[in-house]
């Protein structure tokens, strides 16, 4: 087989390292190699960056910083990790990727688009998304989620409508580029939602076996 990237998107609080973890566990089933990793993070150096991305105390980063910091992450990310696996004919289950950045550095912090698309380009070399899943739910469900959770990061502790800029960017890309993101809807139950994501990851795996 060849190696796929399989990306999860989605706003807060929508259930994508729950799914991640189940569709791991049906993909090992079928004894087909498969790794999980996760953007901010994934490396020694990204991890050091998502701390300085998520700490809640790091109010005064500037949008461009923080731009600058996630590309640099997926920089190294794809080099050290995403590459090599994909290289390794393995299923690569990424939590994030360049859509997230899309979606809340450009709808959620009003960045040109341009400037992050070329960005993208520097920092992925063409390492795109064989299908991404976004998981969809109404913000406020999202974030109701996330505060049950306790302890809200920097980025969860936005405002409402940064959050509802987010989703509608995301519902955008996924009108876009029909082919590769699929719509899950998250209100569905846990169990609905992993048999949703599996019928649009099923024929993707088959394609490559």
């Amino acid at each position: 087989m060849n190696g796929l990237l399989i990306t999860f998107e989605g706003i807060e609080g929508s259930g994508k390292s729950t799914q991640i973890e189940l569709l791991k566990t049906r993909l090992k089933d079928l004894n087909l190699p498969v790794s999980v990793t996760r953007q901010p993070g994934g490396t020694r150096i990204g991890e050091s960056i998502r701390k300085i991305l998520l700490d809640p105390k790091h109010t005064a980063m500037h949008a461009r910083a923080e731009l600058l910091l996630y590309a640099a992450d997926r920089a190294q990310h794809v080099a050290e990790v995403v590459q090599p696996e994909l290289d390794a004919d393995r299923i690569c289950l990424c939590d994030r990727f360049a859509d997230s950045t899309t979606a809340y550095q450009g709808a959620g912090r009003a960045i040109e688009n341009e400037d992050i698309q070329w960005l993208h380009r520097f920092a992925m070399q063409g390492c795109m998304p064989d299908l991404t899943l976004l998981l969809d739910l109404p913000e406020k469900t999202g974030l109701s989620r996330v505060a049950k959770a306790g302890n809200p990061d920097r980025i969860e502790s936005e405002a409402l409508e940064f959050h509802q800029r987010v989703r509608a960017s995301f519902l955008k890309i996924a009108e876009l580029e029909a082919e590769r993101v699929k719509v899950v809807d998250g209100m569905q139950s846990v169990e609905a939602v992993a048999e949703a994501i599996w019928a649009h990851v099923s024929p993707v795996v088959e394609r490559v076996r």
